[in-house]
């Protein structure tokens, strides 16, 4: 097998027509079946280059005759693999990227210091400080024995770095290395500009002295931008890698560390389960703050909301049965919606009051410009894997939309932070109730944990604070709930053909105010079942506008942000995992109104 020829250069000069020079270099490279990156700037040429040897040399004859190349040297190697994968040739503002306006290598740059003189120096002792201006994960393979580094991760941050250096350091010699010198060549000019008066670049960097002085003065290797990873003083290959994730080149003794797994992770990425869940619930608490701050429903938009033709309405009028699926309004208030052309059907083209309609047809209630009621969308992130997340809903917030909430809704907020997933939530809590939800990543995971509910295999308990103190430390309620809410929207103990419910109770605290803290275990799961119980008991939940003391009912509404709260919390849930199988509890910090029992 022949071997590769690698070449490194670069040369500050000023490049003209590089439009046209692009592809007529990129065609000649393909053409020699070389590989590597040829950077073009009106600055300047940048370059690694590897193939067979009469291919590298017809290259560098074609550069050579272009003008302001004609002295342009460079660095040579060989290998036996090709070190690149492919060939490209680009345009860009600088040949090392640098940021800093005025530096201009090909017209002043500080001057050169020899491999053989800087060695000369350090073998006499001489006081004079090697400042290394290569990024920090180039560092971690080797440099310069007591040489000064910078801790940077791009060369873009060097400005600011020797803005930070000691004052002192302006009038002491300085030798500044990198690589291979490009570097250098704008960070001398640079600290010349910011006051450094006695500046040096080692002339061809580190592997220009590895090729004429060795490893003296020298710990380790030097970092190189291909497959290589390293080169050891004598210019071989080493045998350091770079991980897969984080870029960061790893010793042979990183490789041997239990947290390397080539592809995944190594000592300086790895993280512990624990650790990666914590990032990730981070990542998605920035998206959900990016996601509710303005909450998408207060801009004004047009909200749709379906309607449903009933068997029962079949052959009669829209109008008929626009009454008969919303009760509560009136006819009148029907008539007039439709002739604003607020009745729509599925081709948003308005649809008159007398139109026969027929059973399953869809229609749209149009509401223009609708601003939505403010909510709280700090929805906090418990726990997530590849099922579940597990969250802390925060109250007053909708899941679903309805009513007057299209936007302003939990399900929205996740779809937002989770695109293009759609999470599905296992099962609801009331807008204005606080606590732990499960929610399933897929609707393939929807379907292993929702039976659970239905069957009995979740456990869930909740906080509550009640009107009221119970004499009794633990007792229960089995009174049936109606099945179908009433004329203001809520439900009610029906002794004759409501469905059964069953909740037990612990009594936790009494309040000085008159209030009780209880624990609340609902065995079945009806709509708004502990309220419903502890009102029919004659405890009703504190801040709750539904079912009001002495047994009086209001009206079923989602509270305002600025209300008091519902006292009512989901505060622990254990099920079993749709994917590990196994049994999970997650738990929810208790709210405000229950943290001092817990204290």
């Amino acid at each position: 097998m022949k071997k590769i020829v690698n070449i490194a250069a670069y040369k500050f000069a000023p490049l003209p027509e590089l439009r046209l020079l692009r592809p007529r270099l990129l065609a000649l490279c393909q053409g020699w079946e070389l590989k590597g990156t040829i950077l073009l700037s009106v600055e300047g040429i940048n370059l690694f280059v590897a193939g067979e040897r009469e291919k590298i040399d017809l290259l560098l004859a074609e550069l050579r005759r272009l003008p302001g190349l004609k002295n342009l040297t460079v660095k040579v190697s060989e290998t036996e693999p090709q070190p690149f994968t492919r060939m490209l040739v680009r345009i860009k503002k600088e040949i090392i990227a640098f940021g800093v306006e005025g530096i201009n290598p090909g017209q002043c740059t500080s001057p050169k210091l020899a491999a053989t003189e800087l060695k000369q120096w350090l073998d006499e002792g001489r006081p004079v400080t090697l400042l290394d201006t290569r990024n920090d994960y180039e560092v971690k393979l080797g440099t310069f024995k007591n040489a000064l580094t910078v801790d940077i991760d791009h060369f873009r941050e060097f400005p600011a770095a020797v803005r930070q250096l000691p004052p002192a350091l302006k009038e002491q010699p300085i030798v500044m290395f990198c690589t291979g010198g490009i570097r250098c060549e704008k960070a001398g000019p640079f600290m010349e500009r910011e006051g450094f008066k006695n500046i040096f670049q080692l002339d061809g960097g580190i592997l220009k002295y590895f090729e004429d002085c060795g490893g003296a003065h020298y710990d380790g290797e030097c970092f190189v931008f291909d497959q290589r990873v390293g080169l050891d003083p004598s210019l071989h290959e080493t045998e350091s890698v770079q991980c897969f994730q984080c870029q960061t080149p790893l010793s042979l003794a990183d490789q041997k560390d239990a947290r390397y797994v080539p592809n995944l992770s190594c000592p300086f990425c790895f993280k512990t389960p624990a650790e990666q869940m914590a990032l990730t619930i981070a990542e998605r608490h920035a998206a959900i703050r990016r996601a509710t701050t303005p909450m998408p429903g207060c801009m004004p938009t047009d909200n749709f909301k379906h309607v449903n033709v009933p068997e029962d309405c079949d052959g009669k009028t829209l109008l008929e049965a626009l009454c008969r699926v919303v009760k509560h309004l009136p006819a009148a208030h029907w008539e007039s919606e439709c002739a604003l052309g607020l009745v729509l059907n599925l081709q948003l083209e308005p649809v008159a009051a007398d139109k026969i309609v027929r059973a399953g047809e869809r229609y749209l209630h149009k509401f223009p410009n609708a601003v939505e009621p403010d909510v709280n969308g700090r929805v906090e992130i418990l726990h997530e894997d590849e099922a579940l997340i597990v969250l802390n809903k925060p109250a007053p917030l909708p899941i679903h939309s309805g009513g007057r909430f299209y936007r302003n809704t939990l399900q929205h907020i996740l779809n937002e932070v989770y695109y293009p997933q759609k999470p599905h939530p296992a099962h609801r809590l009331d807008a204005n109730t606080t606590g732990v939800m499960l929610v399933t990543r897929t609707r393939h995971f929807a379907g292993k944990l929702q039976p659970q509910f239905a069957n009995g295999g979740v456990e869930k308990l909740y906080l509550v604070r009640v009107q009221g103190q119970p004499e009794k430390n633990e007792f229960s309620c089995d009174a049936p709930i109606s099945a179908v809410s009433g004329e203001l929207g809520s439900r009610k103990v029906d002794e004759e053909a409501g469905l059964d419910a069953r909740t037990e109770f612990r009594l936790l605290q009494k309040n000085a105010d008159g209030t009780a803290l209880l624990e609340a275990r609902p065995l079945t799961g009806r709509t708004n079942q502990i309220r419903i119980h502890l009102w029919h008991l004659g405890f009703p939940i504190v801040g709750d506008p539904v079912y009001l003391p002495g047994k009086k009912n209001g009206v079923m509404q989602t509270l305002g942000v600025d209300e008091l709260p519902l006292c009512l919390h989901a505060w622990k849930i254990s099920c079993t995992h749709p994917l590990t199988k196994l049994p999970v509890e997650f738990t929810a910090p208790p709210p405000a109104w229950a943290a001092k029992l817990f204290e």
